[in-house]
């Protein structure tokens, strides 16, 4: 196993990662509240940790990454009064609930789908869930932290601080401070505490999701489906918990709150929370009209933009900076990331392709050799690094470089020997497509008619028709390509 360190934002360090069970990772990740299209801030996220559960196979770990899909109980303004996210626009598009779930969680997976993300161990709901958030309730109150008021529940964090505990512990917040902060606001006459948060909440007549309990028509709390079905699939202690900063306090705050009221235990050995974007450095939001759907990218349709971009530009973009800082998003970046991608992406075609072939007698380059077998390790350690995919992505230009002096006839195979041409030619693959996740653009696919494109070039050419080789070169320059005459063959790349 590679020695790992990621940071843990409970102590606040980074930690030399160690599973629960030797060899085996249980990974939960927050998904998305399925009442609109998802946003781009959304995709920083799910990637980071689509990054990490690739990594953490490749380097030989067997893991359970399950990732939720929040279908009630998620209120708007993410406090405890209100109306529900789902119900509200169930109401504004006149339709039914499940209706908006369906719609919205089927556009989460296509999103992700078309980023080349890998799908979850397990994606539980948690509207199939509501058995175990009712028994969890249960037996919050028989444990003396939950009370009930009015029809609602409630957690009680002054009983769960007597007993030892700290409630803001992770987020850094202190009691006296939150109390300040909550004494102005309005629906705090069912609570104890204004810090209480509902773990199961009365419904009104109104209300369009609602579910028998002991205590009433009702609905659970936002917070405590995660508690429960993280649980449900990977006990009562798991190895890593993520979501986007937003969640660290109240929802990942509560969610450690309720799981150590549950059981007495830590939940969770380490908590991974990735950063914001940026748009030209300001905070990216809807009231600034400065945020982006994906398709708005890839079309190129937004306002701000000034082209389209690929699904994998946009992923290598948001690759090249380590998670846990903050991605600004601008047109200049973008551009460059385009540039970027391409050039490893013509490498990746190229590496494909290379053949070894033996050569006696002839001297082994050793600075050469060791570069890349250098380069190689560092791409381990860069990740090891608390997954700095920015470095990461700098050891793999350094081995394009080789790929490329290779695939020109500028350096011999055999100059490398076996070993480490082998070596930089699996390592490649495996670090572009198996761990950042990149794939081939589109047009690729149909790479046969490309090179029955290139075989007339090669004819055209041969015959000296050149209005017909000019014509083939139009065409792939209308798609971003380029034909390379080469002295030993013609072959097409990405335009960089």
């Amino acid at each position: 196993m590679q020695n790992l360190k990621i940071y843990n934002s409970l102590s606040r360090q980074k930690e030399v990662f160690e599973p629960l069970i030797p060899g085996h990772v249980g990974m939960y990740v927050c998904g998305p509240t399925v009442y609109n299209f998802v946003h781009l801030g959304n995709i920083r996220t799910f990637l980071t940790f689509d990054v990490l559960y690739r990594y953490l196979q490749n380097i030989g770990y067997k893991v359970r990454y399950v990732r939720n899909i929040t279908d009630v109980g998620h209120l708007v303004g993410d406090g405890d009064e209100g109306e529900d996210k789902i119900g509200k626009m169930a109401k504004l598009e006149q339709l039914e609930p499940m209706e908006i779930v369906q719609r919205y969680t089927n556009d989460f997976h296509q999103v992700l789908e078309l980023f080349n993300f890998l799908s979850p161990s397990i994606e539980p709901s948690a509207t199939g869930h509501m058995v175990e958030q009712i028994e969890a309730v249960k037996d919050l109150i028989e444990k003396g932290l939950a009370y009930e008021s009015n029809g609602s529940v409630y957690f009680d964090i002054n009983k769960y601080n007597e007993a030892g505990n700290n409630y803001g512990k992770l987020s850094g917040r202190i009691l006296e401070d939150l109390l300040n902060e909550t004494r102005e606001l309005d629906g705090q006459a069912e609570k104890r505490n204004p810090l209480d948060f509902a773990i199961w909440k009365k419904a009104a007549p109104e209300h369009i999701m609602q579910w028998p309990s002991p205590w009433g028509m009702g609905f659970p709390g936002w917070h405590l489906e995660c508690t429960c079905m993280s649980a449900k699939y990977l006990g009562k202690q798991f190895d890593i918990h993520g979501g986007g900063m937003d969640l660290k306090f109240p929802h990942h705050e509560c969610e450690i709150a309720q799981g150590k009221g549950l059981t007495g235990v830590e939940p969770v050995k380490y908590w991974m929370h990735s950063n914001m974007l940026t748009v030209n450095g300001q905070k990216m939001s809807k009231s600034l009209g400065n945020s982006f759907l994906p398709a708005e990218l890839i079309t190129g349709t937004h306002p701000l933009l000034e082209q389209a971009y690929s699904p994998m530009t946009v992923r290598f973009f948001m690759l090249q900076s380590q998670y846990r800082s903050t991605l600004d998003f601008s047109n200049d970046a973008l551009k460059a990331a385009q540039k970027g991608y391409r050039r490893l992406l013509n490498g990746f075609r190229n590496v494909k392709n290379l053949e070894f072939e033996a050569i006696e007698n002839l001297e082994i380059d050793t600075k050469k050799k060791e570069e890349i077998e250098k380069a190689i390790l560092a791409f381990y350690d860069s990740m090891n690094d608390d997954l700095n995919t920015a470095m990461a992505i700098a050891q793999m230009f350094t081995l394009l470089k080789y790929v490329n002096m290779i695939y020109m006839n500028q350096l011999l195979p055999a100059a490398i020997g076996q070993e480490t041409f082998d070596d930089l030619k699996s390592k490649f693959v495996i670090f572009f497509a198996d761990i950042l996740g990149l794939k081939e653009e589109e047009m690729t696919k149909n790479d046969s008619m490309l090179q029955g494109m290139l075989s007339l070039y090669r004819e055209y050419k041969a015959n000296q028709q050149y209005d017909k080789v000019d014509q083939i070169r139009a065409y792939f320059k209308a798609n971003s390509m380029t034909i390379k005459d080469m002295k030993h063959k013609i072959d097409w790349a990405w335009e960089e």
